[in-house]
């Protein structure tokens, strides 16, 4: 008899929780399709992908900014260990190696 009126008490409580969650996945995909986010299959794969001309030319674009901004970046990164071997080198080798540059100039 306990058993009974312990599934008793906890049943409600466990229907409650699971409507909660089900109300959850409702909004979650209301939200998703409403701003134009594809809904995800079983193994997260996109059920109805968007693919417009408009969603390519955008990634195309992005991709070549991507390759733009990476190059840029990797000259940024020699023009730094250039100032950082300016500013950690002694100040004598920096004096020798500037004579040089003036005595190559004439």
């Amino acid at each position: 008899m306990d058993k009974i009126a312990l599934f008793e008490t906890l049943a409600p409580a466990g229907m409650v929780i699971g409507a909660m969650a089900i109300a959850g996945w409702v909004l979650t995909t209301w939200l998703r399709v409403k701003n134009g986010y594809p809904l995800d299959g079983a193994w997260g794969q996109a059920v109805y992908p968007k693919r417009n001309d408009e969603a390519l030319e955008r990634i195309k674009l992005l991709t070549q900014e991507n390759a733009q901004l990476r190059a840029e970046l990797g000259s940024i990164k020699d023009r730094m260990a250039n100032v950082e071997r300016i500013v950690t080198d002694e100040a004598h080798s920096l004096n020798r190696e500037i004579e040089a540059l003036r005595g190559r100039a004439n």
